[in-house]
């Protein structure tokens, strides 16, 4: 159990992983959607462009926020970091040709599910190994003990004007 201080940061590790509990449960949702296509192609479509607007969103804010940060405060984590940044850049690609395949469905309304499907199924395996990674070598940071000298206000923002 953290100390008191350190309350504050084992929270922070607690919504990291209720962040990539719920981008789970919605590439789960889409993925399921495509192979059995009970929704329309068009709803398909603009969740899964939904979800990859999600999940770039929440890789920016770890790579301009939290890992920035948390380097400043913690160097020794350089390699992981660095591990972590690598593997937004390959998911990022991913979720590009995702939004491409979308793109390019919906403009000849003949969606190819399949193809999306492969990719997120690519993406939801790739997504699984970095959200462990990450969950088991940031949350052990966060949730050490070590009191928080008001560091996590910076590292995810609170207090800023």
């Amino acid at each position: 159990m953290a100390s008191r201080d350190g309350d504050r940061a084992v929270a922070l590790s607690q919504q990291l992983a209720q962040a990539h509990q719920e981008l789970r449960r919605q590439i789960s949702e889409i993925r399921t959607g495509i192979g059995q296509r009970r929704l329309s192609d068009d709803v398909l479509l603009t969740h899964c462009l939904a979800f990859c607007a999600a999940l770039t969103s929440h890789h920016q804010g770890e790579d301009d926020g939290m890992f920035s940060e948390l380097l400043r405060q913690r160097p020794d984590l350089a390699a992981t970091v660095a591990k972590l940044v690598e593997d937004h850049g390959l998911i990022s690609s991913i979720l590009s040709r995702v939004s491409e395949l979308a793109d390019r469905a919906a403009e000849s309304h003949g969606p190819d599910l399949e193809a999306i499907g492969r990719e997120l199924d690519g993406l939801a395996a790739i997504m699984e190994s970095h959200f462990r990674y990450e969950e088991r070598t940031i949350s052990e940071t966060l949730d050490d003990g070590k009191p928080d000298t008001d560091w996590s206000d910076m590292m995810f923002g609170f207090g800023r004007a």
